[in-house]
């Protein structure tokens, strides 16, 4: 066994788990297909500047042996919320974001919805943003993380800097939709058939995969590679486990 007796099922992050820039990281192709040979998994994404269908490809081009139903994005839990509102949005995401929403243009903009829209936060689309705000839509954020590792393996800011600039402008709270909501993991969890304590995460954020997934009553095992920093240690959330890499699973 992988994990403890308790485990039935594994989530797990993808960029900075998986691969970081554009190459997977040593040992995670064979870590995740030992993981498959014992559990029911799924890999969960909080990027919001891809589709699922876009990080599937990613995977498979990588040689990870991973199937489409296995992949639960930000993206899709958001379209999933919208339609159960009959509401599109005003949205901040990407080109390509953008173009998963295109079916939800009959419906009425009832919210601003916030992804990392990189080039497109400028001051104008962050200010229409604003100002849908102030004629009563209410405010989404796919994510709120700080930051993440870019393809240059650097740090860069994520969307939840932007996010943040609109709740102080507009003297509103977002409702956020992935990753740490306890709502998209237990999301997950239901798709695999277990509960909270039978699922156990694993992550390289220390916030919103391993504080997120333990606040909705799943285990969670911490990686040092992706955005991890030994200052993660410091922060009073304490991992089940800590490992160098999920590649200690292969």
């Amino acid at each position: 066994m992988l994990f403890d007796n308790s485990i039935e099922a594994v989530l797990c992050d993808i960029g900075g788990v998986l691969y970081v820039g554009n190459k997977p990281i040593e040992g995670a192709i064979e870590a995740v297909k030992k993981i498959k040979e014992h559990y029911p998994i799924r890999f969960l994404t909080n990027t919001t500047q891809k589709t699922s269908a876009q990080v599937v490809t990613k995977l498979q081009d990588f040689g990870f042996e991973i199937d489409a139903h296995e992949v639960i994005t930000a993206l899709d839990v958001t379209k999933m919320f919208l339609k159960s509102k009959k509401s599109s949005a005003k949205f901040l995401l990407t080109d390509d974001a953008l173009s998963f929403f295109n079916d939800m243009k009959e419906y009425e903009q009832k919210y601003v919805v916030v992804g990392d829209a990189q080039e497109n936060f400028s001051y104008a689309n962050l200010n229409a943003a604003f100002r849908a705000l102030n004629k009563g839509a209410a405010l989404v954020a796919i994510a709120k993380n700080r930051y993440f590792k870019d393809d240059d393996n650097e740090l860069s800011m994520d969307a939840g800097c932007f996010v943040s600039a609109l709740e102080y402008a507009s003297s509103q709270e977002a409702m956020l939709i992935g990753k740490p909501s306890e709502a998209f993991y237990h999301l997950a969890c239901e798709d695999m058939g277990v509960s909270p304590k039978q699922c156990i995460m694993i992550g390289d954020d220390i916030e919103g995969d391993i504080g997120g997934a333990q606040a909705a009553g799943l285990k969670a095992v911490l990686v040092k590679t992706g955005k991890f920093s030994p200052k993660d240690l410091e922060q009073g959330i304490t991992p089940d486990r800590v490992v160098e890499s999920i590649a200690t699973f292969g």
